[in-house]
């Protein structure tokens, strides 16, 4: 909020259906095709809206996903039938991106969402009280106060549920119903509320995460699963790194230039190899960190590199601007990660010719 309310402040990171309401709005004026009951777009839209093209007009819509089509697909398919959508996948394969940009083109709205964390309680699914008005009037309409679930439902929209299995397993199964039979009771005003055709649910979740709840057989079968792996080969990650790298030092107005991608070609050829176990010419096993370096922390270092170039440099993205934020990513058990680090420094990196200065840089930290 702001103080000034004839100048409100520009959100930091914008809801999608905000920062992309140009690409929506021409494409839902493109959309001839139909419509499940209460969807924004037609699911042949809505892939259009995640996966990329171009309209009949000549309108390019920029690709928010960059990945197996048929993934998104069934996702969207799903979605338009009675069951639910599971985002399955590794730490950083773009699942809250991917559920996000889904909620906006199908409802509008992206921000009804449950953060699931160990201390999630099950208000957070289904409804809580105001306390005070309880106390002095006694249960009541009024006095209840909806969940991000329950507005969903009565508005006939999309509601996500972020890092499912980190919910407590009981508090899980308050879904059951919710899925099943598409109403919540309110036994303390002896009524329940309905699901508005539209209503469904995106959970995301991964089994790479300590403290991971594992979800029930009743619950699991309630959702259909789309596991989202990670990027195939190395071009398709430097393509979405650079993509969302781009984006961000634009939101961020970093004046940074990313050096012809060769930075982050390198970064993400790193990755690559510590989390496969072998070079990407496949000549050479190497050992792999604990870490899961992911696209996503690929992205993040990329990032932390344009604002070092910016802030600190000339500029450009340079060896010495990525050389922090790898090490950083890679070594997370100071002991063993640093062990495997110093290794595939000495054996890999020293030994290609034209990342002398990565490797240079990178021993200048210790």
């Amino acid at each position: 909020m702001t103080d000034n309310a004839a100048h409100p402040a520009a959100a930091q990171r914008p809801h999608a259906e905000d920062a992309f309401a140009d690409e929506l709005a021409a494409i839902g004026a493109a959309d001839d095709r139909p419509r499940p009951p209460s969807w924004r777009l037609s699911p042949w839209a809505v892939a259009l809206y995640l996966l990329g093209g171009t309209l009949p007009d000549g309108t390019v819509i920029e690709p928010k996903y960059i990945g197996r089509r048929r993934l998104i697909e069934v996702a969207i398919a799903t979605l338009a039938t009675d069951r639910a959508l599971l985002l399955l996948g590794v730490p950083g394969t773009a699942k809250t991106w991917v559920s996000e940009h889904l909620a906006a083109a199908i409802s509008g709205r992206s921000t009804r969402i449950v953060q699931g964390t160990a201390g999630t309680p099950e208000e957070a699914i289904r409804y809580g009280w105001n306390y005070a008005s309880l106390l002095a009037k006694g249960p009541s309409l009024e006095a209840m106060v909806p969940s991000p679930v329950t507005r969903a439902m009565e508005e006939g929209s999309v509601c996500r549920i972020e890092e499912l299995t980190r919910i407590p397993a009981d508090v899980q199964d308050a879904l059951i119903t919710i899925l099943s039979e598409k109403s919540m009771p309110i036994p303390e005003l002896d009524m329940e509320v309905q699901a508005v055709p539209g209503f469904n649910v995106i959970a995301t979740a991964n089994d790479r995460d300590k403290g991971v709840n594992d979800l029930s057989s009743a619950l699991r079968r309630r959702f259909n699963t789309v596991v989202l792996p990670l990027p195939d080969t190395v071009e398709e990650e430097v393509e979405i790194v650079r993509t969302r790298v781009t984006a961000l030092g634009e939101s961020l107005a970093l004046p940074a230039d990313l050096d012809a991608l060769s930075q982050i070609q390198r970064v993400v050829t790193i990755f690559k190899e510590l989390r496969e176990g072998r070079t990407v010419d496949g000549r050479a096993a190497v050992k792999t960190p604990s870490s899961t370096l992911s696209t996503a922390e690929a992205i993040s270092v990329m990032t932390n590199g344009l604002s070092l170039a910016a802030h600190f440099g000339d500029g450009r993205v340079s060896a010495a601007d990525i050389a922090g934020g790898i090490r950083g990513a890679v070594v997370k058990d100071p002991v063993q990660d640093a062990i495997v680090w110093t290794e595939y420094l000495d054996t890999v990196v020293r030994d290609r010719d034209d990342w002398n200065d990565l490797y240079a840089a990178c021993r200048e930290l210790g």
